[in-house]
């Protein structure tokens, strides 16, 4: 066959298949235009976050991540070492700290830092026996529902490819979060309010933005959407002022007819996405201000939480959390800032556990009482922990280094057995004791608990497929019911 008849071999293919007035194209438009049509306020077309079936039963439908951005210290909440207060302000071993490395290093040239123990008090609470610090007093009344994650390591000190790490399965910024990864799995329950959203709190937003709920490459009907607590919960989301219904209406009909003639043409999964993405904020003009309405709880509820309608808070998020599952969403992430104590772990770390202690344990109490909290999966955590030593800053106030060899995470509900801590640290806290864990193994689990096999979750990528936790990962046995 001569090159001219290739190419008109080929373009004739392309006429067929992209131009023909009775081919593939009509049929494949005919059969997309069949399911959809914008009836009365809503839509029907083919949504690419509709619910999917998962490997296996799933023991948790939803996820509620609380994300403590900044590196929360476990020797002050969670991780009680009464040696390390024996220690207190002696020079930590050399063997210790031989070929390792920490955020700020240049702090560790002049001296070798000394080791610190904790100020706070801890106790024991409940049946369990969970070692819970004074920061945290209304968790403790919860500690029978959680289980203690302790030990855990991650791969990188600074806070941004950190927070990536976690959130992704990388530290490089581009690939798709498990928020993005679940909703891909099984899509998500909810038809009025996306599969997965984004909540924020404190003085500022996490290091990494938006890559931290990122679809990466992934469609992009997968990316996570962060919601306001006041207000529309999405910018922009009312109907403009002067424009009627009718005609909102008629301009996504011909919206929508221009994307599926395209669609027909292409196969491009994005105009799927770009079509769902249209119907569902036309819907949520109605679902949006009554998701976010939080007058209509109870007063008893509001107080329980710490909540104020109208208002911004990490307490208000995780009412709306619990709403948000209520309503099917898959993936709900709680991003709470401020809790980089490099330098004093005195009243700013009070603070800080003051705005989340109370609203956590009354989300974990909240969702019990409803019956949720069996199918929901609620984890607590941050991008690492901090250093058994000291680290002294200018005026000689002390605070801990970053650190990612052992820190603690908690999870609850959605199939983990509660009551318990699993893995453990050294009797300085510095390494594991027993059964180490990564991260890779908590998003396995997570992954688990929701139906999915984290090693057949996967996405083909440039030739290779892809998976959130790469080519590690295994399910945390000791933490199912």
């Amino acid at each position: 066959m001569t090159l001219s008849d290739r190419l008109l071999l080929l373009e004739t293919r392309r006429h067929f298949f992209g131009r023909c007035g009775i081919g593939l194209g009509k049929m494949a438009l005919a059969s997309l235009a069949a399911e959809s049509g914008l009836s009365g306020a809503a839509s029907k077309s083919a949504n690419p976050s509709a619910p999917r079936a998962p490997h296996f039963a799933a023991r948790a439908q939803s996820v509620i991540y609380l994300f403590m951005a900044g590196g929360p210290s476990q020797f002050e909440l969670f991780d009680y070492k009464p040696a390390l207060r024996k220690y207190d302000a002696t020079p930590t071993p050399e063997s210790v700290l031989k070929g390792k490395r920490f955020a700020f290093m240049d702090s560790f040239t002049k001296d070798v830092p000394k080791l610190l123990g904790t100020r706070r008090e801890f106790k024991q609470y409940g049946r369990s026996g969970t070692w819970i610090s004074e920061c945290l007093p209304h968790m403790g009344t919860v500690a029978d529902n959680i289980a203690v994650v302790s030990g855990v390591s991650t791969e990188n000190f600074n806070h941004g490819p950190a927070k990536c790490f976690v959130n992704t399965g990388s530290t490089r910024f581009g690939r798709p979060s498990i928020g993005a990864w679940l909703t891909y799995g099984i899509g998500s329950e909810s038809q009025d309010l996306p599969g997965f959203v984004v909540l924020q709190s404190g003085p500022r937003g996490p290091r990494g933005g938006a890559a931290l709920w990122s679809s990466g490459f992934l469609p992009t009907a997968y990316q996570g959407v962060p919601f306001r607590s006041g207000g529309d919960p999405i910018l922009d989301l009312s109907r403009p002022k002067g424009v009627t219904a009718r005609a909102q209406q008629q301009t996504l009909e011909a919206i929508r007819d221009l994307n599926l003639s395209k669609l027909a043409e292409t196969g491009d999964e994005e105009i799927s996405t770009r079509i769902a993405a249209y119907e569902m904020a036309y819907r949520m003009q109605t679902s949006g201000p009554e998701l976010i309405d939080l007058s209509k709880e109870s007063p008893a509820t509001l107080e329980m939480y710490g909540a104020e309608p109208g208002k911004s808070s990490f307490a208000n998020n995780c009412l709306l959390a619990r709403r948000l599952v209520e309503r099917g969403v898959r993936f709900v992430q709680l991003y709470h800032a401020d809790w980089d104590h490099h330098a004093d772990l005195t009243k700013p770390l009070d603070e800080v556990c003051k705005e989340v202690d109370g609203p956590m344990a009354a989300l974990v109490r909240d969702l019990k009482a409803r019956g949720l909290l069996e199918h929901t999966l609620v984890v607590w955590g941050g991008e690492f922990g901090r250093t058994p030593m000291g680290e002294v800053r200018e005026g000689g106030k002390i605070g801990r280094n970053h650190h990612i060899d052992a820190y603690t995470l908690w999870m609850a509900g959605g199939g983990i057995r509660p009551g318990q801590t699993v893995g453990g640290t050294d009797e300085l806290g510095f390494s594991p004791a027993g059964d180490g864990y990564e991260i890779h193994d908590i998003q396995a689990t997570i992954l688990h608990l929701m139906g999915l096999d984290h090693t057949k979750l996967t996405f083909r990528f440039q030739g290779r497929d892809f998976r959130l936790t790469d080519v590690r990962g295994r399910v945390i046995q000791k933490l199912l019911a």
